[in-house]
Formats: structure tokens, sequence, C-alpha cells
């Protein structure tokens, strides 16, 4: 079994490596990874492991944008210091969740869980698909942005939005009317907090409300081409390849 640690504390690196060592001497650690980047392009140039042991909190960044710019198309142990990332919702899906720090017990459960998806699944596993259904699990939702127009603040409920974007460090909100606000939130954040069945991420710089997609077409290399409009606003916006598989999923529950 070939197992990838991504991971940014020294400590919890070579704790795992012991752990997993003392559990299976046949368990082969192909490599360790410490950001999102470093992720994304080692997903990009690598063929899958069987198994990655994944922290939730990285050097640069949440790990949830690892499955925003890549496909991860294996089974994934995510494991954290904190308790707050829906644990149950994780293990319906047999994708364990392991506190630190790991012990030899938690690890051996996450490892039975992983051969028990490998025995019973003949399909190609896609974390990608979990990850877009458990982004909403066991959690309670933004449902409303407050915004800043001149001197008067008041409140837009999510119902009301037609997307968000990010242009270089800032992230504004586009009403249904076009209108666009400022908010103090990062895309990642927005992820987080936004209920996933209504909001998808279709790249790197927007996120959207499925009300705001008014067509989609197929494009160069296995992409989409969707058509969002905010009030008179039309904007057309491109699903990286990757990302098209989840998309469909998500269009489609």
């Amino acid at each position: 079994m070939k197992v990838l640690i991504i991971e940014d504390e020294q400590l919890a690196i070579e704790r795992l490596r012991l752990l997993l060592k003392e559990y299976d001497s046949t368990i082969e650690i192909i490599g360790s990874l410490d950001c999102v980047s470093e992720a994304v392009k080692w997903f990009n140039t690598h063929p899958p492991p069987d198994l990655v042991f994944l922290d939730i909190e990285l050097a640069d960044g949440m790990c949830f944008t690892i499955f925003s710019e890549t496909a991860v198309k294996c089974p994934v142990v995510f494991t954290t210091a904190y308790d707050r990332y829906a644990i149950e919702a994780f293990r319906l899906f047999s994708v364990d969740y392991l506190l630190k720090p790991v012990t030899l017990s938690s690890l051996a459960g996450a490892i039975k869980k992983y051969r028990e998806i490998i025995s019973f699944t003949k399909q190609p596993f896609d974390i990608s698909q979990i990850m877009e259904s458990l982004k909403g699990a066991g959690k309670n939702f933004k449902n409303r942005f407050l915004v800043k127009s001149g001197s008067r603040m008041f409140f837009i409920e999510s119902q009301n939005i037609s997307y968000f974007y990010a242009d270089d460090k800032t992230v504004f909100l586009v009403d249904n009317e076009g209108v666009r606000f400022v908010v103090d939130h990062t895309l990642e954040k927005l992820q987080e907090e936004l209920d996933a069945k209504q909001f998808f991420r279709l790249n790197r710089k927007i996120i959207c409300n499925i009300t705001a997609i008014k067509e989609i077409k197929t494009y160069l290399n296995n992409r989409l081409k969707i058509l969002l409009q905010a009030g008179k606003n039309k904007d057309e916006v491109i699903v990286s390849r990757e990302r098209v598989h989840a998309f469909k999923s998500w269009a489609e529950a």
C-alpha cells in the first residue's frame, strides 16, 4: 500500500511515519507535502496513491482548496487538532477523520476502513464527489451578509446573491440585480459557510448560486462554459476539466 502524507507539522509527519510502520511494515510512504500548492502540483503530475493522510489546516490555507483545484482520486484520511469539521459526516462516507495526536488504534481503524472501501467498490474512487456532498453536513449555513453602500449598511440574504468573485485579494458579492459589494471573506471561507446545495465554486475565482446559471455549454479540452446572469449583467465562466465531474454531480443533485 502506497501512502502520501500532507501535513505542515514535522513532528506530526514523523509520528504518522512511525505509526504506519508499526502497524504494517510493508506500507510504503511515497512522500510528504506541507501546503496546498504543493499538493495540487503533486496530484496533477503523479498517479494517485492508495491512501492520503491529509491535515485540514496547512501552511498556506485550508486543505479543501486542493479539491477545488485538482481531482483527488483516492481515499483520504483527514487529520486535525480540532473537532469542528463535521466528523460524523466524514465517517458516514467511509472516509475517516483522526484527531491529533493520532494513536495507533485510531490509525488502525482508519486503515481498516480504507480496506473495506477497496474490497466493496469496483469504481474509481473520487474524493471530490464526496467533498461536494460533505460541505454542508452538520453545520449551519451563512444566510446573510452585511454590506456597505456609501454611509449605509444593510443585509443581503444568500438567496438574493448571484455569485461571489475574487479580483486579486478583494472578494465581491454580486446580488441578483447585478450590484456588487466588497465582502470581508475569502472564497475558501465562503466555501465552508455557504450551503453547498445552493452554491458551487466554479474555479479559483468564482462561487456561484445555482439560480444565476442561465446556460451551460461544452468547451475546449472537456471543459464547460457557464453563462451567469445577475440583473442585466451576463458573464461567461470556464469550469476547469478537473471540476467538470463535480459540477455535474452538484447540478444534478
